[in-house]
């Protein structure tokens, strides 16, 4: 059972960031068919601006979800989830575009959006909490690392499409029909949704702590008994006890969120408009990325578990930030494939050492009743800020700038504010945030 948990949780996972990061490396064709516009740059904004509305609802398809998940348990909270991204993402795949339809062709692609934006929101903290609570002690990073697992076997599988249809089809066949494959293909997470819900057990820390909860019973007068449902925890409540924990999340998550969508998002678009080379190097770069971030992973949750995972946090990240412009400056300076293939291998190194703990990191900082809320909302929350407006953002700040260096400014400032976070939530009490 737990290898089952184990290899479902990363194919259903897998499957769903492919459906959602699939919108970005066809962002250029999809602002052609459904947001035409005489102003390319126009056209590609409204394009990012759908992107990141997928990001705008997440927190709330994760408080829902994550509620729902410690109600009623994680297996039925990822069956359901995973079942609403498979028909959001088929609504996608048949949506006329805008010259067969007018305007409701881009009014359903921003419903797809929000339904995709909704289910993905749920997906992070449930898969977390599920692995980590399978995890026996001392390994709880390392299981947790299979969720980082399932985003790369994602980044694998969504960038390896993105460069067999570019290289292998016209533009015209691209443009006309070619972009709907991947998602008709992504629609395929829908099987998975039913087989969790109906082959994979709940994880054995919420089954403990629901025969905690059935400890208590009432008595009807027939004298049969019947379990009490778990307490309602109201937001205010949860943020009085867990808003410190939440903020660490966040900080955690921050930075690693920013370079995850900067050199694996908006790295198609500022390939194609700022350093002027074709996309299939980018995206040839980042499926190469997938796979190295495959044995990556799971190696950064073995040492976290080994040396501990806030003393790697720190050193991580204050390298990263000092790396982050040297690299954007080496490739700005000549642009060429070699050197972008290079940049992004260095990224993707940094990216596996500083996530491949976060699952467990996160799952580990709230308690098993409200863990997969308490994460849903510090996950979301970090990854809307700092990862999903990234390429909204950086688009925006390097026209007002003219400097094809701004992503590199972008993540530094991402850094500085991770590690105010994360030191000053963890320096503001005696009681450890986690074991």
């Amino acid at each position: 059972m737990v290898r089952r948990a184990i290899v479902v949780s990363v194919i259903g996972s897998g499957l769903e960031w492919f459906d959602f990061l699939i919108y970005g490396y066809f962002s250029d064709i999809i602002a052609q068919v459904f947001f035409p516009s005489r102003s390319g740059y126009l056209s590609i904004i409204l394009t990012l601006a759908t992107f990141a509305i997928g990001f705008i609802v997440r927190p709330i398809g994760g408080v829902l979800l994550g509620v729902y998940a410690d109600r009623y348990g994680r297996t039925r909270a990822l069956a359901l989830l995973t079942i609403s991204m498979a028909v959001s993402t088929l609504l996608m795949a048949l949506t006329p575009g805008y010259a067969q339809i007018g305007i409701a062709a881009p009014l359903l692609v921003v419903l797809a959006r929000l339904l995709q934006g909704l289910s993905v929101g749920g997906q992070f903290a449930t898969a977390s909490a599920m692995l980590v609570e399978y995890a026996p002690p001392g390994k709880k990073m390392f299981y947790g690392s299979f969720n980082m697992t399932a985003q790369s076997f994602a980044l694998l599988l969504s960038s390896g499409a993105g460069y067999c249809l570019t290289t292998m089809l016209t533009h015209a066949q691209l443009l006309s029909w070619g972009w709907r494959l991947p998602f008709l293909c992504g629609a395929l997470v829908g099987p998975v949704g039913f087989y969790i819900k109906h082959r994979v057990a709940e994880s054995p820390e919420f089954r403990a702590m629901q025969g905690r909860r059935n400890a208590t019973v009432d008595a009807d007068s027939s004298g049969r008994v019947r379990p009490t449902r778990a307490a309602r925890t109201p937001m205010r409540t949860f943020f009085r006890e867990h808003g410190r924990g939440a903020l660490c999340a966040i900080g955690v998550i921050g930075v690693g969120a920013a370079t995850n969508y900067v050199w694996h998002s908006y790295i198609a678009i500022y390939v194609e408009r700022q350093l002027h080379l074709p996309l299939q190097v980018a995206l040839r770069g980042a499926f190469f990325c997938g796979v190295l971030n495959l044995f990556l992973f799971p190696l950064s949750g073995k040492l976290a578990d080994r040396f501990g995972a806030y003393r790697l946090f720190y050193p991580v990240i204050l390298v990263w930030m000092i790396c982050a412009y040297p690299l954007f400056a080496y490739v700005v300076a000549a642009p060429s494939p070699e050197r972008l293939f290079f940049a992004q291998i260095v990224s993707t190194v940094f990216l596996a050492a500083m996530s491949g703990a976060h699952p467990g990191m996160l799952a580990t900082l709230f308690p098993v009743s409200s863990r997969s809320s308490g994460v849903a909302v510090a996950y979301n929350a970090a990854v809307t800020l700092f990862g999903g407006m990234a390429p909204l953002t950086v688009t925006w700040l390097t026209r007002l700038t003219g400097s094809s260096l701004t992503p590199a400014y972008y993540l530094i400032a991402c850094g500085f504010i991770s590690l105010a976070l994360v030191y000053g939530t963890r320096r503001s009490s005696t009681e450890p945030l986690a074991p």
